[in-house]
């Protein structure tokens, strides 16, 4: 199962954007281009206030200088992860592209009217939904799920738009590091890491 890394790619200094959202950017942009599936999916990682960790494959929903975002029922167990020890990791994995973003950084509840402006874009199934399921609780079976959701649609039949609920919502993982891996062949890999230092940005090279 071993896989040698192409030789003629690279990451290096010169190369690299100034800001780390310039370099997320284009990136995305080659992911995206490349026609890779679900290029915003990302893994993210968590802890519970005892530091045992847990993750799960979310979708991006939007970055800026201030930080990536993606939505969540709260009183999951991201969500309440987050609450208790508001720290998370981020992984881009572009396999095909023989790359990743591997983000680290604290994590705070993003507005609540860009909450309920992107819950508004959202199909009406999965507004409806993100009201039916208590996300991560235990189900007997699949029939409890499909009843809960019948009970929402009924609910909410004749509500247009139908409001975000209110343990739903936006969180932001403001990076403290940003690394940008490319793969090297005799996994001699580039990994390029902007790290927050006070209020500025240094670039470091770390070994692979």
């Amino acid at each position: 199962m071993r896989h040698e890394y192409a030789a003629d790619t690279g990451l290096v200094e010169a190369d690299l954007a100034a800001q780390w959202h310039t370099q997320f950017d284009r990136w995305f942009a080659d992911a995206v281009a490349a026609g890779l599936p679900e290029p915003n999916a990302m893994v993210v990682g968590t802890a519970d206030a005892q530091g045992r960790p847990s993750a799960r494959t979310v979708l991006l929903k939007g970055y800026d200088p201030a930080g990536f975002v993606f939505f969540t029922n709260h009183r999951s167990r991201k969500g309440v992860e987050a609450a208790v020890n508001p720290y998370a990791s981020l992984v881009f994995p572009w396999f095909p592209m023989q790359r990743q973003v591997i983000v680290a950084g604290r994590v705070e509840r993003i507005d609540r009217a860009e909450t309920e402006a992107y819950f508004a874009s959202r199909p009406r199934g999965s507004r409806l939904g993100a009201w039916a399921s208590a996300q991560s609780s235990v189900l007997p079976d699949r029939a409890a799920l499909d009843e809960a959701y019948r009970a929402v649609a009924e609910r909410f039949a004749d509500v247009d738009p139908i409001p975000a609920p209110p343990h739903w919502g936006g969180l932001r993982v403001r990076p403290d590091s940003v690394e940008f891996w490319q793969g090297r062949a005799s996994r001699l890999h580039d990994r390029l890491r902007f790290r927050r230092d006070a209020d500025d940005w240094v670039v470091e090279r770390l070994a692979p």
